[in-house]
């Protein structure tokens, strides 16, 4: 699941990010207003965290400009303005969360993990699908009751067939699901991984589209 971060404190921009990755999430990672929209207009993201106080295009703009063209990614506001009227500007200005600096990074996980949950209008972290259980939180997967042991890529590769039920997943979206900017792509990367998760949790969990790409079907 990729996340843009949108921070120009490197300190606390370094510390979001290395937590977001510790729980599972990839990260893109810039400094200023300006390359936070260049990077929503061309990539696809489960989540932008932005701060309000950013360079060359201010967080506040950039929300407006994205909702002005229609985007609908969740977006979590973070600021030191703490008074009622900035927390209503920023979610009158189409924010879906708004945090007050300075805030705890458990509560930072927690609120991005509830964003996500609401753009998927899920109502808990745990996914049923026939006998696979998967725990968002957890990051663990059973089937019939049984653990089954995922490494990260495979993990991040079904958990975005799953919460994408009956829509398929090209390679190109399963790639943007595994790395960021400055990660070089495996060659068949995607289909070693969807493999593995066949033999790991059965064949029928995971359907080729041909031409297309992957769909987990929800019957």
């Amino acid at each position: 699941m990729r996340i843009l971060l949108a921070e120009d404190n490197e300190l606390l921009g370094l510390g979001i990010e290395i937590n977001l990755r510790e729980a599972a999430y990839t990260v893109d990672w810039v400094r200023n207003g300006r390359d936070a929209k260049l990077a929503l207009a061309t990539t696809q993201y489960a989540l932008a965290i932005l701060d309000l106080g950013l360079p060359k295009i201010s967080g506040h703009d950039l929300l407006r400009a994205v909702r002005d063209a229609g985007n609908n990614v969740p977006v979590l506001l973070l600021s030191a303005r703490a008074t009622v009227e900035d927390r209503v500007s920023g979610l009158d200005a189409g924010a879906d969360d708004y945090l007050t600096k300075p805030f705890d990074l458990m509560e930072l996980l927690a609120r991005c993990r509830a964003l996500v949950r609401r753009s998927q209008q899920r109502a808990s972290e745990k996914i049923t699908w026939r006998e696979v259980t998967i725990d968002t939180m957890a990051k663990t997967v059973f089937r019939n009751g049984a653990l089954i042991v995922l490494t990260a890529k495979e993990w991040a590769i079904l958990l975005q067939l799953i919460t994408h039920q009956d829509v398929p997943q090209s390679r190109a979206q399963l790639e943007e699901c595994l790395y960021g900017w400055q990660e070089e792509i495996e060659s068949n990367v995607i289909q070693v991984h969807v493999s593995n998760l066949r033999k790991k949790l059965g064949t029928e969990v995971i359907s080729t589209v041909r031409g297309v790409g992957y769909i987990v079907y929800k019957t």
